[in-house]
């Protein structure tokens, strides 16, 4: 197994390989691990399932203590590849406020930031296809060149 990062390794039975995939990974691809899905109405709109998180997208928490709590992403920690949400914080046993990290899978982005060219680059090449067009050239009527 060789001891740098390699962008052509695709998979590998061996979790220890998978845990050194992860943790050896650079931040640009470490970006891509951070990924959380799309809420229904976003999914029919961009036609893609998940999206990269972004600091200031709202998202809805799935799972753990502070289910069904709608916040906005403050924070992103690549290295962790967590991130910390908007006034959704753990009081300390000496008083102080802590926030609360969340993995990316246990959320579920309902609004989208889209100040970034990037972003919205990435969400104009995956576009769903009109379906409507297909259907009327199908249902119209064919023109022959035989019109005697």
């Amino acid at each position: 197994m060789k001891s740098e990062f390699s962008t052509s390794w695709l998979s590998s039975v061996q979790p220890r390989k998978q845990r050194k995939y992860r943790s050896n990974a650079p931040l640009h691809i470490r970006h891509t691990f951070l990924n959380a899905q799309l809420s229904k109405p976003l999914r029919q709109k961009y036609g893609k399932r998940n999206l990269p998180l972004r600091k200031g997208d709202e998202v809805l928490v799935m799972r753990g203590s502070f289910r069904k709590k709608k916040a906005k992403v403050i924070s992103i920690d690549l290295k962790l590849s967590l991130a910390t949400l908007e006034n959704i914080q753990r009081s300390k046993r000496d008083g102080t406020k802590v926030n609360v990290y969340f993995h990316p899978s246990n959320l579920q982005i309902q609004s989208l930031t889209l100040d970034d060219k990037k972003r919205l680059a990435v969400l104009d090449r995956k576009k769903p296809k009109e379906t409507k067009n297909k259907t009327e050239k199908k249902n119209a009527p064919k023109e022959t060149g035989n019109n005697n």
